[in-house]
């Protein structure tokens, strides 16, 4: 039996050499590529040939193109799949190094809107806990927690938890059941572009969280992604279908 081989177009076949090379600067984004005339003549392959394959990676978010300036390496996108795990779990999972600032930890009332999901009356006492969420110490996301104070008493008291979640499952028996996210998009404010230094008004992905013991709403969130580093995956399935775990993947190149 003869073995047939798999013959990659010339195209291919340059995106998998610039591949190669994009894996070679590892951490090292916003790094230019040499110039396409260096490149094509390294290759040996015509200028044109080459713009495909760079064409090719510039969809698949591995590279943009700067008119006047050249061909960029960008950062690494994590994949942001809805679902009730910490922000350090997570990030391990992923072989990235968690951390965070803390940015409030106090006592705020609560507004009508939320007050009245949460079954609670207008001001009532809210915990605030706002963080700025960082990966390999660089800036991803910055959260915003609101949960009723009655629900955890003394918990100002102490010092802010390095993981909400298992403090309020722990220490107080709040095992969050399920959960809805409402995704938007978003541009970054004067504050928001300073914490997650990124340029006045860039994209950013808004994330509403509503996480809910039982039938009640006990953590409502607000997040705010770099677009740059983050892109959505949201798994899919037929009515009727049986349900199955998707495999968790992220994008080639390189906050719950």
């Amino acid at each position: 039996m003869v073995e047939r081989k798999t013959v990659q177009s010339k195209p291919e076949s340059v995106r998998r050499h610039l591949l190669d090379l994009l894996d070679g600067l590892g951490d090292s984004v916003d790094m230019a590529l040499p110039s396409e005339r260096q490149l094509a003549a390294e290759l040996g392959v015509a200028r044109m040939t080459l713009r495909k394959a760079i064409d090719a990676l510039v969809e698949e978010g591995r590279v943009v193109r700067i008119v006047g300036k050249g061909t960029f390496a960008l950062p690494e996108k994590t994949a942001l799949e809805p679902k009730l795990t910490g922000y350090s779990e997570e990030m391990r999972r992923r072989g990235m190094e968690p951390d965070s600032e803390l940015l409030a930890f106090d006592q705020v009332p609560a507004p009508m809107a939320l007050a009245r999901e949460m079954g609670l009356g207008a001001g009532a006492p809210l915990v605030r806990y706002k963080r700025l969420m960082l990966a390999d110490g660089a800036p991803m996301t910055v959260d915003e927690n609101f949960i009723p104070l009655r629900l955890v008493p003394g918990i100002l008291q102490g010092p802010a938890p390095t993981s909400l979640y298992r403090i309020l499952s722990e220490d107080y028996g709040l095992h969050m059941d399920w959960g809805e996210d409402t995704i938007t998009a978003s541009a970054a404010t004067a504050t928001l572009s300073r914490q997650l230094r990124v340029e006045l008004g860039a994209p950013l992905l808004r994330v509403q969280r509503r996480a809910y013991v039982r039938e009640s709403l006990v953590d409502y969130s607000v997040s705010y992604y770099r677009a740059d580093r983050y892109s959505i995956s949201v798994p899919l399935r037929r009515p009727g279908q049986r349900r199955y775990s998707p495999r968790v993947t992220q994008s080639p190149l390189g906050p719950r």
